[in-house]
């Protein structure tokens, strides 16, 4: 195998992105840690090296364990053996050697043993661990749920449940039940306060649950008696050294076969209430499943870039009608627009994790001290950024690794769907990535407000519009702003009829012009910096965002309102 960070250049290209400088200055405090700790760096070159460093080890541990292990576990996969979760073996064999790497805890603070990288650094480790091994990056990158208990548990919680993630305790997110997917308003496993004991207890039902038998639970619960919506929903923290939650089964999945998917079942299980009650949906699990959204983008990254290789190199291999199948339009095309759709979407993934980065720290400086008008300035731009960009980037980034990993499979012919290329296997672990941490559907909900508000738009005029690129890009960059005429006018074309059906109806389409314009403009700032490796699939991105939004634009200005009712009539006809 091979080490995964060093034979990608596009991770290293990201990682020298240029907001990376503001992001480490913010992360180390201006570079004070170093006085606390002498591993710690003294400025922003050194900080630079430290995360080359630690990708490389990353790159090493993934391209030499993990991936090797891919197809045993994928074969394997854990069982429940007395009510727990046995690994298969590669899958501890992974966790361990993560562990032992110190490639836990990336990105909690040096004060509670962790590394204190920013957080495009722990997604460009999880963006590795996908084009390994999907289901292994569902365990190792739940780690992040650590970033709750730092955001809004109390000092004791942190020093007590920190630094054992760093030290490779696992995690889970304990949110969905059977009667409670999507709609998390409809949680009902209680929770109730022991003041004999002086702790809350759990009982209920939890299903759907990624690496349910973990050592350290979140756990969305009803919490306030009586109610039934999201007002009366706190979160607990369940350590599975108390006992008390039995796995009754895992879940026969289509794919991500090595992350054991559990139904739990909770008896009087002692818990301890993180940050306020009340807050466990508005507030805590809002900003945990934003961070689970950007996870499952580098997950999707991941397999794009994982099918990319193999059909590459397929291609290269097979030989048909005296050629190798690579040399047919038919091949490279489809391989072409692989390229530039993973291309586009590890830009805007890392264009998502810078911002999260900023607002994140500048959040986490605001409790040490008060922020200056700049900062707060500063913090309220990206805030504003990531909460616009996370929806949009997991809804087109886990299409992508949908449409990447079935044309992968189509570039094989029928070999792809045999077992003997791990083709099949991306495939399947591909089919999630749309439907879990919010469907497709669920992102467009939350995109198409800054559809309407103006926050895409705006901002592709303030920063994208405004850079400077060589003048080999300006044809391209001329027929980007001809999209962005076009979108300017699609937008109030459906916003003004006040219709909501339609607006809610024509939302996916609006949404979808907007990543599309999006990726196009990251694509030409990546092929600004480096030509030679992004050039292509600006190109070929640009001509494939051309050829939808000319789609999207003849549906919606051609589509009769009236018509909304036809597509209603199947409804009418289930209900009948």
């Amino acid at each position: 195998m091979s080490n995964f960070y060093l034979d990608n250049p596009a991770l290293k290209h990201h990682l020298h992105h240029p907001l990376m400088r503001r992001i480490a200055e913010l992360k180390e405090r201006n570079y004070t840690d170093a006085e606390n700790y002498d591993y710690a760096p003294v400025d922003f070159e050194d900080a630079l090296d430290s995360y080359e460093k630690v990708m490389e080890v990353a790159g090493d541990v993934i391209g030499e364990v993990v991936a090797p292990n891919a197809e045993e576990v994928d074969h394997v996969g854990p069982s429940v053996v007395n009510n727990r979760v046995v690994y298969a073996p590669g899958t501890a064999e992974n966790l361990k050697a993560t562990t032992q790497a110190g490639l836990m805890g990336l990105s909690m603070p040096r004060r509670y043993e962790g590394l204190n990288l920013p957080m495009v650094a722990f997604i460009m480790a999880s963006d590795m661990a996908a084009r390994a091994d999907a289901g292994f990056c569902n365990l190792w990158a739940l780690q992040d749920c650590a970033e709750t208990i730092y955001e809004f548990g109390d000092e004791a919680q942190k020093q007590k449940y920190i630094p054992r993630v760093c030290a490779g305790a696992t995690m889970s997110m304990d949110l969905t039940e059977p009667d409670a997917g999507s709609d998390l308003q409809a949680v009902m496993l209680r929770a109730t306060y022991d003041e004999a004991n002086d702790c809350w207890r759990l009982n209920g039902v939890k299903r759907f649950i990624t690496n349910g038998d973990s050592d350290i639970h979140l756990v969305l619960a009803r919490s306030e008696e009586g109610t039934k919506d999201g007002r009366g929903l706190s979160m607990f923290i369940y350590d599975k050294n108390d006992g008390g939650v039995n796995v009754r089964r895992i879940e026969n999945k289509m794919g991500i076969k090595g992350s054991p998917t559990c139904e739990l079942t909770y008896k009087n299980v002692k818990a301890e209430l993180c940050g306020s009650r009340k807050l466990g949906l508005i507030k805590y699990v809002m900003s945990l499943m934003n961070g689970a959204r950007l996870g499952i983008m580098a997950q999707a990254t991941g397999l794009s870039e994982a099918a990319y290789r193999e059909a590459i190199a397929y291609a290269k291999d097979r030989k048909q009608f005296g050629k190798a199948i690579i040399e047919f339009p038919a091949v490279y095309e489809m391989i072409a627009n692989i390229k530039a759709k993973l291309d586009g979407s590890r830009a805007i993934l890392y264009e998502t994790a810078r911002f999260v980065d900023v607002y994140k720290i500048l959040e986490d400086i605001e409790k040490e001290r008060k922020l200056d008008e700049n900062e707060k300035a500063e913090l309220k731009k990206y805030k504003k950024l990531a909460d616009a960009f996370t929806p949009l980037g997991k809804a087109m980034n886990t299409e992508y690794a949908n449409q990447n990993t079935y044309d992968t499979i189509q570039i094989h012919g029928g070999s792809g769907f045999m077992k003997d290329y791990p083709c099949e296997r991306y495939y399947r672990d591909a089919r999630i990535t749309n439907i879990y941490e919010g469907t497709t559907q669920l992102q467009v909900v939350a995109a198409i407000r800054h559809v309407l508000t103006g926050t895409y738009l705006s901002h592709w005029k303030e920063v994208y519009q405004q850079e400077k690129l060589d003048a080999k890009l300006h044809g391209l960059q001329n027929r980007v702003a001809h999209l962005v005429e076009i979108y300017e006018k699609l937008v109030p074309f459906v916003a003004e009829t006040r219709n909501q059906p339609l607006i809610d109806f024509q939302a996916r389409r609006l949404v979808e012009a907007a990543g599309n314009i999006t990726l196009s403009y990251l694509l030409l700032s990546d092929a600004n910096r480096d030509y030679e490796q992004f050039g292509s699939s600006a190109e070929v991105y640009v001509t494939l965002a051309e050829v939808e939004i000319a789609k999207i634009q003849k549906y919606i200005t051609e589509f009769n309102p009236d018509n909304l009712k036809f597509y209603r009539q199947t409804e009418e006809q289930t209900e009948g």
